[in-house]
């Protein structure tokens, strides 16, 4: 199990607090030396805003060359990708356990009391109290506002008013991962992480269309079988493409409701994929890339093991990511060979890097949001 999961878990609906986990280590591993980098392409830092500390699952969100972020003291922040000036800010009234979602118009986050939050264009629109934790980023989408609980219940609701439309809680495992799930739009279904199922929903009526099992929990006990789909997930066509915690990544054909391809790795953060690659780092850090049409197995890379790397993202010709020391890598998407670093403010990278068009914006835990151009 990874060195740096959040140690709660979910039983019986009451949090637990896990000290020690089957397989962690009871100090942190030395991280890997990093080795003199000549850069191979250009790159630069283009602007750096701030929020307050970020101690959440954040999603930054990015939408017709804006970013949506937030910070841990509830406060939401819009700012123009092309040069980092602030379009809107708001407070939403608490410290915040999930966001950001957003269509563009409505944007809605939850707060550590259990209240989903939605403004509407940067003002308050209405409030919903929810039944338990939420860590997953709401999804806005189709006039409606959908949330993803840490028990795996799924609610939605009305955008414009806040009228709660359905409620679908399952029967499930004993255990429930306390990290961000799978919650995504594929066409006219909702996907949503159950466990280790990825599970096809009707968005209008709340009902289960289909499941597509990602992986097959293994272990002597309800921990270390605890094999929960992480997100976000990444939609290629008619496949998606994710990891399920501790076990496996792999693609999903959502029009079959079948598995194209799985591969045993550990870990716990979300993976990167596109039309061509799958890359993922397991619970050491070691990246590896594989074809995502396939699923064979094209690079892996030590160079990082152990350095607590944030979320990936594939963007362009580069494979971008951050590491604890809040050091930005730029790698060979072909080859997994370093191409370019850069600085950020020395705290970790957290969440996953954000591309808009040529920007591409990365959040440190103390709440700086450092934006890049790589040329």
């Amino acid at each position: 199990m990874t060195r740096m999961l959040r140690r709660r878990l979910l039983a019986g609906g009451a949090w637990l607090g896990l000290a020690g986990l089957a397989g962690c280590t009871a100090g942190r591993p030395t991280p890997t030396r990093l080795e003199p980098l000549l850069p191979a392409i250009a790159g630069r830092r283009v602007w750096t805003q701030r929020l307050p500390g970020i101690g959440f699952p954040l999603s930054v969100a990015s939408r017709e060359g804006l970013f949506y972020a937030a910070g841990d003291d509830g406060t939401v922040l819009v700012l123009r990708a092309a040069d980092g000036q602030e379009v809107w800010r708001a407070r939403t009234g608490g410290a915040l356990s999930a966001g950001v979602g957003t269509d563009g118009r409505h944007v809605a986050v939850v707060r550590r009391d259990h209240a989903l939050v939605v403004l509407d264009r940067g003002q308050p629109a209405w409030q919903a109290p929810l039944p338990g934790g939420v860590l997953t980023a709401p999804l806005v989408a189709g006039e409606r506002v959908f949330v993803l609980g840490v028990d795996r219940s799924v609610s939605a609701f009305d955008a414009l008013d806040g009228k709660r439309l359905w409620s679908l809680k399952r029967p499930g495992d004993p255990l429930s991962l306390s990290q961000a799930g799978v919650l995504a739009p594929h066409g006219n279904t909702l996907l949503v992480g159950q466990g280790p199922r990825l599970a096809g929903i009707d968005p209008l009526r709340g009902t289960v269309l289909w499941e597509a099992s990602v992986s097959s929990p293994r272990g002597t006990n309800e921990v270390e079988r605890l094999a929960d789909l992480v997100g976000p997930s990444v939609r290629l066509g008619p496949s998606v493409c994710l990891r399920s915690f501790q076990s496996s990544v792999g693609c999903v054909d959502v029009t079959r409701a079948s598995l194209r391809w799985a591969r045993n790795v550990t870990g716990s953060q979300p993976i990167a994929a596109d039309e061509d690659l799958l890359v993922a780092g397991d619970a050491s850090d070691r990246l590896s890339a594989w074809q995502q049409g396939s699923g064979q197995l094209l690079w892996s890379s030590d160079r990082f093991v152990f350095r607590a790397l944030s979320g990936l993202l594939l963007s362009g010709r580069t494979l971008v990511f951050g590491d604890f020391e809040g050091l930005v890598h730029f790698l060979d998407r072909q080859t997994g060979q370093p191409l370019l670093r850069l600085g950020t403010d020395g705290s970790p990278v957290v969440g996953v890097p954000t591309a808009s068009e040529a920007t591409i914006l990365v959040t440190t835990r103390t709440g700086g949001l450092h934006a890049f151009r790589p040329e």
